[in-house]
């Protein structure tokens, strides 16, 4: 079996072709896998927030599909950090730089953007579709059926909240520094990711920090996860909410930049035609390439395992010490 060990902004993963597999994995063996090798404690390479899987796509005009597997063997309906990763990826296996991927719920486009730096490579990617409907999010605060920059007592007596799906269900505030750094947002995104009324099946929940014109910062608690260096969904939401609610800080098609605890990100929120949509431009780094047996890697056995860095990493870290004045 080959693995690449991946990043978006920080934001880990093993990414499998399954299409390279002698037989396919079942179910229960993903989620075994997952939970193995994702491990922090005793996963591989210190562990992951996920697994991304890759496979042929059988729907009209995709290249390639894409499913996430969130750390604790749970399945994301989409992440933005790991689409860019499988773009490339797929750019490199079918030599395209413009096409699609199948996710859960949609096609989305991707493709090659310019270099963030040196040793650097970055991609464009689409998040969408998009949803404030209750429904869409399953969520369940009485007869709301959406909740647009309002407080919910339920969860504080003075944050102002906005729930909106891109497709996976996010929660996000904005806030102060003070707040940002504060115990409020994993004690509001633990609850709501265990057992509770509001979200049953959990919610990514962030806090956003308004930096100045066309700049913010994104924290992130991950449903399935934890607290993560980036959310791909996470910091486009916050994105769009920034020019639907703030206008004198962001615009639709302006170009945000999103800072987070892994670097930082470009977006390009969209409105048209009533329909919303972002654009998310960031690394897609390669950090090591796997071999190793199935069995061991079930067992959670890495002895045998052939690890090949391939020493982007060092070349991101540059790049992010070359950005100012990260919250």
């Amino acid at each position: 079996m080959q693995l690449i060990k991946v990043h978006g902004s920080g934001n880990t993963f093993f990414l499998l072709d399954t299409s390279k597999l002698p037989q396919a994995l079942s179910e229960a063996e993903i989620i075994q896998l997952t939970q193995k090798i994702t491990d922090h404690q005793t996963g591989l390479l210190g562990g992951a927030d996920g697994v991304l899987l890759v496979s042929d796509s059988k729907k009209a005009g995709a290249s390639g599909r894409m499913r996430v597997i969130n750390a604790d063997g749970s399945e994301a309906s989409m992440c933005g950090n790991g689409l860019r990763t499988v773009a490339r990826y797929l750019t490199q296996k079918l030599h395209e730089d413009h096409f699609k991927v199948e996710t859960m719920y949609q096609n989305l486009q991707v493709q090659k953007a310019a270099d963030l730096a040196s040793g650097v490579a970055a991609f464009r990617v689409e998040i969408s579709p998009v949803s404030f409907a209750a429904t869409d999010l399953k969520m369940h605060f009485g007869t709301k059926t959406q909740v647009i920059n309002e407080v919910l007592p339920e969860l504080s007596d003075t944050l102002k909240f906005t729930a909106v799906a891109v497709p996976n269900p996010h929660l996000i505030s904005f806030v102060d520094e003070a707040t940002l750094k504060g115990p409020e947002l994993e004690r509001i995104a633990s609850y709501l990711n265990g057992a509770n009324p509001y979200f049953p099946e959990g919610v990514n929940v962030s806090f956003v920090l308004l930096r100045g014109k066309d700049s913010i910062f994104v924290r992130t608690y991950e449903r399935g996860v934890g607290f993560t260096n980036a959310c791909g969904t996470a910091m486009s939401a916050s994105s769009l909410l920034t020019a639907l609610l703030y206008p004198d800080f962001a615009a639709f098609e302006d170009t945000l930049k999103v800072y987070n605890p892994g670097g930082m990100v470009k977006t390009i929120p969209h409105h048209r035609d009533q329909r919303y949509w972002i654009d998310l431009i960031g690394n897609a780094t390669f950090q090591d390439r796997i071999t190793l047996d199935l069995a061991d890697a079930l067992a959670g056995d890495y002895s045998q395992a052939q690890i090949n860095p391939t020493h982007e990493q060092a070349d991101y870290l540059k790049f992010v010490d070359t950005i100012q004045n990260i919250s």
